[in-house]
């Protein structure tokens, strides 16, 4: 009989391994964000020459915020952080199976769509979270089995991220990276605030009026960035959108201005 652990690794398996059914996407007339289940994952806090850096939570923090001005509800989003005990906000610990089980619980809540953020370090095996590498494969079993079918946006903030975008891909997609899944991504020293990629996030969706847009935007302004500052090679952010969300997506408008009652 397996022991414990055991027991519930093969619980988790077996519940990625269920995708459920087709999700029906909602009338255009009532397309917000509101409905939306979102996480944002700060994955490491270590910066890019091993010291201790606040880069990776500060884009959590900010970024967590910014999706409540676009119009995501604080009831249905979660944040993630490897030491969740330092911040006032409060974020979960970040760790895989519980990422999944916040996520498996808000999507059973807000049924419209999925936002996924992560931000962190990477490998071209996956991104780090905490002491694991969270793989593609084990993200794409995650979203089936939580989003399923509806609308998603997958965000991945990190080195060599475009490893993420063939196994994810899919008709109701969307899928935001920061590099090429061969190049390094730039900005996750000691000393930085964000890490370009976040920091290029945060500052265009102020004016984007949707995600299309803002992708495209956050490509110039990392790119902008990188040779402002000589770092080479370029990162080349990636972009997929599948054919179903594609023309769904500008119906998702991001408002104007700051969040209601500030």
């Amino acid at each position: 009989m397996p022991g414990r652990a055991g027991l519930a690794s093969a619980l988790f398996a077996l519940a990625l391994s269920w995708a459920g059914p087709a999700f029906a996407a909602p009338p255009a007339e009532n397309r917000t964000f509101g409905d939306w289940a979102a996480v944002v994952v700060a994955g490491d806090f270590h910066g890019s020459n091993g010291g201790r850096t606040e880069v990776f939570d500060n884009a959590r923090r900010d970024v967590f915020r910014e999706l409540q001005r676009i119009g995501f509800s604080p009831a249905n989003m979660r944040q993630f952080s490897v030491r969740p005990g330092r911040y006032k906000d409060r974020p979960l610990k970040a760790d895989p199976r519980i990422i999944y089980e916040t996520l498996y619980d808000l999507s059973d809540r807000a049924k419209s769509g999925c936002l996924v953020y992560f931000t962190s370090h990477g490998l071209p095996e996956g991104v780090l979270v905490d002491d694991k590498i969270l793989t593609p494969d084990l993200l794409n079993s995650i979203l089936d089995a939580t989003c399923g079918a509806r609308p998603t946006v997958v965000v991945m903030s990190a080195c060599f991220s475009g490893t993420f975008v063939r196994p994810l891909a899919s008709r109701n997609r969307m899928i935001l990276t920061a590099a090429r899944r061969d190049r390094t991504s730039f900005g996750c020293g000691e000393d930085n605030t964000y890490p370009f990629f976040d920091d290029c996030v945060l500052k265009s969706s102020k004016t984007a009026r949707d995600f299309v847009a803002l992708a495209s935007a956050v490509k110039t302004c990392v790119a902008q960035r990188e040779t402002a500052e000589g770092m080479k090679p370029p990162s080349e952010p990636q972009i997929w959108i599948g054919g179903e969300l594609r023309p769904m997506l500008p119906l998702y408008a991001f408002p104007t201005g700051p969040p209601p009652g500030d």
